[in-house]
């Protein structure tokens, strides 16, 4: 078992040799011009993709709860009180993604630059070993992939634990993002 010095410390020399193999500046990064009025209607999409699917799956568990054949035959028939669980469930589940869109539509979507820091609205572009990933800083739909201008973006959320470090860093700034073994170092290579 690994002691949390012996973590940090990996860390650290990760993190020196990772700048000491990037001698870039992070004054360097190129803005990635992404259209993030787009991103947001991507975004939107797949969430009322979703909202309608849940709807149904919430209107059809609702039916079976309280279709006829569903009633109890003895005490120990809970069918029709499962559906109707089933059924609240996915309408909560439902109602969370209606209040997710309405957040988005709202959402102001400033433009940043390499001086700024992250907040809400943000397209962030983090590198290591000479792999970039991009990342949107949003208010809910964690988890969900958009491909927008030829790059594919994963959603966060600011509860998320990278969603969490990113807040109020700078490009040029490094983060851990949670992985398996020792977390690797990646680059705020550029914010837009």
């Amino acid at each position: 078992m690994r002691s949390r010095y012996s973590v940090a410390s990996q860390k650290v020399n990760a993190l020196l040799t990772f700048i000491s193999q990037d001698g870039r500046s992070a004054d360097t990064s190129i803005p990635m011009g992404i259209d993030k009025s787009s991103l947001r209607e991507k975004i939107v999409s797949l969430l009322q993709a979703e909202l309608s699917l849940q709807t149904n799956a919430a209107q059809l568990a609702r039916d079976e709860a309280t279709h006829e054949e569903s009633r109890a035959e003895s005490k120990y028939d809970t069918h029709s009180q499962e559906a109707a669980y089933l059924a609240e469930g996915q309408a909560k589940l439902a109602g969370e993604i209606h209040a997710g869109i309405t957040l988005y539509n709202s959402l102001n979507l400033p433009p940043f630059d390499a001086a700024d820091r992250i907040a809400l609205g943000a397209v962030i572009e983090l590198r290591a070993k000479e792999r970039s990933t991009w990342y949107f800083l949003g208010p809910r739909g964690g988890g969900l992939e958009v491909n927008a201008d030829g790059k594919k973006i994963l959603v966060l959320t600011p509860s998320s634990p990278l969603g969490r470090q990113l807040l109020g860093r700078r490009v040029g700034d490094v983060v851990f993002p949670p992985a398996r073994g020792t977390p690797l170092p990646h680059r705020i290579e550029s914010l837009t």
